[in-house]
């Protein structure tokens, strides 16, 4: 498996948005930058704007079921054949550039040029990495520029503290409104102030929800979510100040938040009397999002966890041992795999643990009738695959 060559800085995706013929120009942008919930914020935005009767086109970033789920439609993955056929177009177009764009630089102005094509009138864009000098902010005619809560993470291509993170994600306000989750630590807060932004869930308040899921009360509304945990209300609150600034009703601002899903984020399964979470968290900021969540589940529970190899797996142990009986630590099938060794040193001493050589290996040997699959998206789909042919 080759690693893909990463590529910081617009201009090359500018180039080619222009000989594409400028598809962005001709969408209403909604652009997402942030740490933690971009892509459930994605998907809220995107699940309201449906309700909403507007065509949408989705742009996301990894893929966890399927290349294809990265460019969606009105909720839908794009066609294979079809999205094959837009990507061979903007790569043939790519080759008049001397700046060879990179994979994924290809695949954001493949999206753009597609949602175009297919007659959207929005487009939802998640940032792939940072935001000023990632290649979705090659995008013009932008609406609204989202910020989701931000963490340390990826410290080497953004920067060490918060503050230098926080200047890496803000280079995506340019020229339109700005919605900032409150959701995030004091420091950031502070940052985004000089913007002028909507904070999103100021004066949100949680309250009782009859059935699995969220229920919570805003700005003179109630809203009900199907997705777990309480950053998930600061997400949807965030996503409904996103579609006031774009006119959209309650009614379907409502109906959209209701309808929300997203798999890897909190997914649980049940198979064979046991109940599985999948969560593809894997940051710290993330992880104390799940183990939250967990709190309000009973029961024994077990941990299968590995990670890639730049991720901060010290602090993540520290969070995720008191919460388990017991871990099975593996290596993921990714080049930028952690080494299992350096798992086993950060979970060592806090925690039984087991090592498997993947995980399926892993959910083989589980015994907890409650198993927390998580620490990467790389093997969510394998996790979920496994546990699905035993139901």
């Amino acid at each position: 498996m080759q690693q893909e060559i990463r590529k910081y800085g617009v201009g090359r995706c500018v180039q080619l948005l222009k000989l594409c013929n400028n598809p962005d120009k001709k969408l209403k942008i909604i652009h997402i930058a942030g740490t933690n919930g971009k892509g459930s914020t994605a998907e809220y935005i995107t699940s309201v704007l449906i309700a909403a009767n507007k065509r949408v086109g989705t742009f996301t970033s990894p893929q966890v079921f399927s290349f294809e789920e990265q460019f969606r439609i009105d909720g839908t993955p794009l066609n294979a054949e079809r999205l094959d056929g837009y990507l061979e177009e903007v790569k043939a177009i790519a080759k008049d550039i001397e700046d060879t764009p990179s994979p994924f630089e290809i695949q954001t102005a493949a999206a753009l040029y597609a949602f175009y094509r297919e007659g959207c009138e929005y487009a939802v864009v998640e940032c792939g990495l940072g935001g000023r000098d990632d290649a979705t902010n090659a995008i013009a005619n932008k609406k609204v520029a989202v910020i989701t809560s931000i963490s340390l993470e990826h410290t080497a291509e953004l920067g060490s503290t918060l503050t230098e993170i926080c200047q890496a994600k803000s280079g995506i306000i340019k020229d339109c409104p700005t919605v900032v989750s409150c959701y995030q630590p004091q420091e950031v807060i502070d940052f985004f102030a000089r913007f002028n932004p909507v904070f999103a869930g100021t004066d949100l308040i949680e309250e009782k929800c009859e059935k699995l899921g969220q229920a919570f009360s805003y700005k003179g509304g109630r809203y009900e979510i199907n997705m777990l945990g309480k950053a998930q209300l600061f997400n949807a609150a965030t996503a409904i100040d996103t579609c006031k600034l774009l006119g959209i009703e309650d009614s379907a601002i409502a109906q959209g938040l209701k309808l929300a899903k997203l798999g890897g984020r909190v997914e649980i399964e049940q198979a064979g009397g046991v109940k599985y979470i999948l969560d593809g968290g894997h940051n710290p900021g993330a992880i104390a999002q799940l183990v939250d969540t967990l709190k309000k589940i009973d029961g024994e529970k077990e941990l299968v966890f590995g990670c890639l190899s730049d991720k901060d797996v010290e602090s993540v142990a520290n969070l995720l041992a008191p919460c388990f009986k017991r871990a099975i630590l593996f290596s993921p099938p990714s080049v930028r795999a952690m080494d299992i060794e350096k798992i086993i040193n950060a979970f060592s001493g806090k925690i039984d643990y087991i090592t498997a050589k993947d995980v399926s290996c892993a959910l083989d040997q589980t015994t907890c009738k409650v198993v927390v699959v998580c620490g990467s998206f790389t093997f969510i789909k394998e996790a979920r695959e496994w546990i699905r042919k035993r139901q």
